[in-house]
């Protein structure tokens, strides 16, 4: 096969994106570091203001999940096959498993 067809476009924007997402993880963490003076201070300002993270995860989970029910609503109606059911039923147990992993990864985490 192909070298282009083994990476096609599809894929190499996902990369692209993943790379940018850990690049501004990895930024973000170091300019934290440097403003709040050390590695502790801003481990202790995360810990002080988790509650706030933890709020803002709920917001993004409950838009997400608005916008998946009314996404949900027009793919059922454009596709009436058992097979889309089964699908859509896969996406959600997947996407409700990762939500629940993390969520639990980040409690446990010290």
């Amino acid at each position: 096969m192909k070298a282009g067809r083994l990476f096609n476009r599809r894929a190499r924007r996902t990369l692209l994106w993943a790379v940018v997402l850990i690049a501004a993880a990895v930024s973000t963490n170091v300019v934290g570091i440097q403003l709040l003076g050390s590695l502790d201070g801003w481990q202790r300002w995360l810990s002080e203001t988790s509650l706030y993270f933890f709020v803002w995860r709920l917001l993004v989970y409950v838009v997400t999940i608005g916008l998946w029910l009314r996404m949900r609503r027009r793919l059922l109606a454009h596709e009436t096959g058992t097979q889309a059911r089964k699908r859509l039923i896969r996406a959600e147990i997947a996407g409700c498993l990762t939500l629940v992993l993390l969520e639990a990864s980040l409690s446990i985490s010290p």
